[in-house]
């Protein structure tokens, strides 16, 4: 059954679900498996190594960015109505969610993505903080913390169109962005061939990025198709987090759409991944002090991540796929606000 047939069958916003929800159990399974981590990475960076850890972040991110173009460059892809090129971005949001956001994953020991993996494992603490990370993302989307969003996103804005996308503002086209996305991608593996990381590792690294480039075909394919507008997107968490729990608490029916899919295709497919290799296990806090580092993480994620539009992955490795400004800026600060942190706090 081809696209349109499936489209025609089920409807625009079930076969977004349902997308949404396979592209999903494919990024979680992966990064289970590969332990796709920001933080991870720019701790073992902190120390001055380039070991298992970055390499596995640079496999990922290039595999996302190289894919992405690939697409673009054929023109079996289109991103120019994404929300992250399209509309107006915030260039202080970016740099001062950022900041927020890079810190907050150090204190909650993972970001928004590697939190939701970690709870379809059995970790508590994740499960928590990703509660805390969606209740904060809410407060500052719509409720009490939105005037304080909205005031520091004004404070620099950018508008929308080829001002946003790097690639243009530097004038150069998509054939570069794969040229560069292969290139981080060779150093990737290298670093892994290297670090002597298991093929497995690598392919589930590069399953990773490629579930990027997956999310941002599918949606813009169904947009082709579609007689109502469909949002061109690709895979975040803190938008799409609070959206999909206010959804199942506030509404007695969930409208479907690839968001909805997707968060709860990642815990299945982690879980499943977890289940697998025996890798499923209980765990806690282990005493105050721990549990109140992992509330102060989760808050700064929540607003930070909103205030920069988007989580680690939704704009440090999907935006930065489309090199969109605002998401480099952001994956900027994240990195260096996470580096501080680590130094800081003594992390190994």
């Amino acid at each position: 059954m081809d696209l349109t047939s499936l489209v025609d069958r089920i409807g625009d916003d079930s076969a977004l679900a349902l997308g949404g929800f396979v592209i999903g159990a494919a990024f979680g399974a992966a990064a289970q498996q590969s332990r796709f981590c920001l933080r991870s990475a720019v701790i073992e960076f902190s120390t001055r190594t380039l070991g298992g850890k970055v390499a596995i972040w640079a496999v990922a991110f290039s595999t996302a960015v190289a894919t992405t173009q690939v697409l673009i460059a054929t023109g079996v892809l289109d991103v120019s109505q994404a929300r992250q090129l399209a509309s107006r971005g915030s260039i202080s949001g970016a740099t001062i969610g950022g900041l927020m956001f890079g810190s907050g994953m150090i204190f909650a020991r993972g970001c928004a993505s590697r939190l939701l993996v970690l709870s379809a494992t059995g970790n508590l603490r994740a499960l928590i903080s990703g509660l805390i990370v969606t209740l904060i993302a809410q407060a500052s989307l719509r409720g009490v913390l939105s005037p304080m969003r909205e005031a520091i996103a004004n404070l620099w804005i950018v508008e929308g169109g080829q001002s946003r996308n790097i690639l243009s503002v530097l004038h150069l086209g998509s054939k570069v962005g794969v040229i560069l996305g292969m290139t981080w991608l060779a150093i990737g593996v290298w670093l892994a061939i290297r670090s002597k990381l298991t093929t497995i590792q690598v392919v589930s690294a590069a399953c990773v990025g490629a579930m990027i480039a997956a999310g941002w075909a599918f949606t813009y394919w169904i947009s082709t198709i579609s007689f109502i507008p469909v949002q061109i997107k690709s895979i975040s968490f803190t938008g799409p987090s609070a959206d999909t729990l206010m959804a199942l608490i506030n509404a007695p029916t969930v409208q479907l759409g690839f968001d909805i899919g997707l968060v709860p295709g990642v815990f299945v497919g982690s879980f499943l991944a977890a289940a697998a290799t025996r890798e499923l296990k209980l765990e806690g806090y282990s005493g105050g002090a721990s549990m109140t580092r992992y509330i102060l993480g989760a808050c700064l994620m929540g607003f930070g991540g909103m205030l920069a539009g988007g989580c680690a992955v939704g704009a440090g490795v999907t935006g930065g796929a489309i090199f969109a400004v605002t998401a480099w800026i952001a994956l900027m600060t994240m990195w260096l606000a996470a580096t501080v942190t680590t130094i800081w706090l003594g992390e190994q």
